[in-house]
């Protein structure tokens, strides 16, 4: 029985590692997959579909930061949408039917994505994708099924474990790979993540009994539902827009990091996944040892405004930064902000009871969600638009200058709620 245990667990693990690590895996490479399609469009190559796409005197360049934005909310879209879905699909069916199920689409859809002829394949790619992704929270709640409560926060430390190892592993593999073909790294996730399915079939029992099992509920399943909660008090609302702003901000770093490093700096894909696994080290030493030493020495208030503070300096660094060199520098810079998102979080739950921070995490996550859909869209717009022959202005680094603008409002937002609400106590 213990061996069974070990080893559904070790499933689930690699499970989770193999989703962040695909993720991870594509950051660099594709927006050069884009970027091709255009170039073949430009040169009259294209398929219709990127034709009709096309504005005048764009270069390729300009097609890939907009499409881009947009592929990312796809994928960020259907998981929104999804993820509770998926989630009450478990409840009803089981788990093992539903992670099964997920890997071995996942899987196919890699295999998609590579021999993708077009955007349009491409896109549907990534709403596939998104839709298998969803089933993370399946994943976690396995792990709630078969385990203890007493030891169910060792067993949870290990989704922030895989999610780290795959945020550092992915990148670094994923330009790598792409370095040598550009979509080689849709090859190796399709291997990896059609061997797990394989392994999974063998290992994976059924973790939720006949007998705990529910009807599926369209109801339970509304991915807007969890939203409610977050505006049932002031203070918890005033934080909720800090959250959300400061949420807003990380994703244009992220949508436009590897677009904006290969147009200003001329990085290739290697570079791109080098630097971005030197972000995930630099963050997992923050995240991992830092945060429980500044925060009580700081207390929560003040280290968030000090982490926020930190983070705008770091994003108007980067968007300043003449050199592939300056940016590596201020990456440090950039992870110690990220003292400023667990002091948020411990200052959101000081603010409901006890009995509501299950409703709290999960707003939290649906507007997280909701960031990832809004925010690249716009940060990649942003970034072709004034990178444009026709922009008045050219300004490569705006993306980071409007992160900047949106945590600087966050801070305001986070202020103006400190000084309504002097103190915070912890609700009973």
């Amino acid at each position: 029985m213990a061996s069974a245990r070990k080893a559904s667990i070790g499933f689930i693990f690699v499970t989770l590692f193999l989703d962040i690590l695909g993720i991870g895996l594509l950051i660099p490479i594709v927006p050069q997959v884009v970027r091709g399609f255009a170039e073949r469009a430009l040169a009259g190559e294209g398929d219709a579909l990127m034709l009709a796409l096309l504005r005048p005197g764009e270069s390729p360049t300009e097609v890939a930061s907009r499409w881009y934005g947009w592929l990312i909310a796809s994928y960020a879209a259907m998981q929104f949408v999804f993820s509770p879905v998926i989630g009450s699909l478990s409840d009803r069916f089981g788990r093992r039917p539903v992670l099964l199920a997920s890997n071995a689409c996942q899987g196919l859809d890699y295999l998609l994505m590579a021999f993708a002829p077009s955007l349009g394949w491409l896109f549907v790619g990534r709403l596939v994708a998104g839709l298998t992704g969803a089933s993370i929270g399946t994943a976690t709640a396995y792990i709630a099924d078969v385990t203890p409560p007493e030891r169910r926060a060792q067993s949870f430390a290990l989704v922030g474990i895989a999610f780290g190892m795959g945020f550092v592993v992915g990148p670094l593999l994923g330009g790598v790979l792409g370095a040598v073909m550009v979509r080689l790294p849709f090859l190796v996730a399709a291997v990896l993540t059609l061997a797990n399915a394989a392994w999974g079939f063998f290992v994976l029992p059924e973790s939720l009994p006949t007998t705990l099992r529910r009807p599926f509920s369209w109801r339970r399943a509304n991915p807007l539902g969890t939203l409610a909660g977050l505006g049932r008090s002031p203070l918890v609302l005033a934080m909720t827009a800090t959250a959300f702003l400061f949420n807003l901000g990380q994703r244009a770093l992220e949508s436009t990091w590897v677009l904006s490093t290969a147009h200003r700096y001329g990085w290739t894909s290697r570079d791109a996944g080098v630097s971005l696994a030197v972000v995930g080290v630099a963050a997992a030493v923050v995240q991992g040892g830092l945060v429980r030493r500044i925060v009580p020495a700081l207390g929560e208030r003040r280290a968030f405004l000090a982490g926020g503070l930190v983070g705008v300096l770091a994003f108007v660094g980067y968007g300043l930064s003449p050199s592939g060199l300056v940016t590596f520098c201020i990456i440090p810079l950039g992870a110690l902000g990220g003292v400023a998102g667990p002091a948020l979080q411990a200052l959101l739950s000081r603010a409901v009871p006890a009995d509501e921070q299950g409703l709290l995490q999960g707003g939290l996550m649906s507007l997280t969600s909701l960031t990832q859909i809004i925010g690249p869209p716009v940060a990649t717009g942003l970034f072709g638009t004034f990178i444009s022959s026709r922009a008045p202005l050219q300004l490569p680094g705006v993306p980071f200058f409007f992160g900047a603008a949106c945590m600087l409002a966050g801070l305001a937002f986070a202020l103006r709620a400190f000084a309504r609400f002097p103190e915070t106590k912890r609700a009973a």
